[in-house]
């Protein structure tokens, strides 16, 4: 399943050579990702309320063109594949009004055991709504 997201680029996020600065992509992708799990039918709180944590391990990015102040971004997020205690999102940006994408991104994400602190295995109930849900 793949999900979007749109975010309006604020003054805030804008660096001093007048463009979203880079921290600012890997946040609006998170904020994709929270979309995503949301719209799977989970939310991060559910799943700590069950022992379980996500951490993010592993982020390549590649920066394919510059946000502004006022754009209107489109963020798709979709799982791309899952391993034992894994998996992977790919996630997209795209400029709403010209559709030019300015960045594409893998990220690997573990699940912990809250108590340990270890990866642990994704569970079935995790497992199989992330396959059913790639799936359509």
């Amino acid at each position: 399943m793949e999900t979007t997201i749109e975010i309006p680029v604020r003054s805030t996020e804008v660096d001093y050579l007048g463009h979203v600065n880079n921290a600012k992509y890997l946040e609006y992708m998170e904020w994709g990702r929270e979309d995503w799990i949301k719209q799977v039918g989970y939310s991060f709180d559910e799943l700590v309320n069950r022992g379980i944590g996500t951490v993010t391990v592993n982020i390549n990015i590649d920066y394919l063109g510059e946000c502004y102040k006022g754009d209107l971004l489109v963020v798709n997020t979709r799982p791309l594949k899952t391993g034992n205690t894994s998996f992977v999102m790919h996630q997209e940006i795209f400029k709403k009004d010209s559709g030019i994408k300015v960045s594409d991104a893998h990220i690997t994400i573990v699940l912990i055991d809250l108590t340990t602190r270890k990866s642990m295995a994704i569970p079935d109930f995790l497992k199989e709504l992330f396959q059913e849900k790639r799936n359509h």
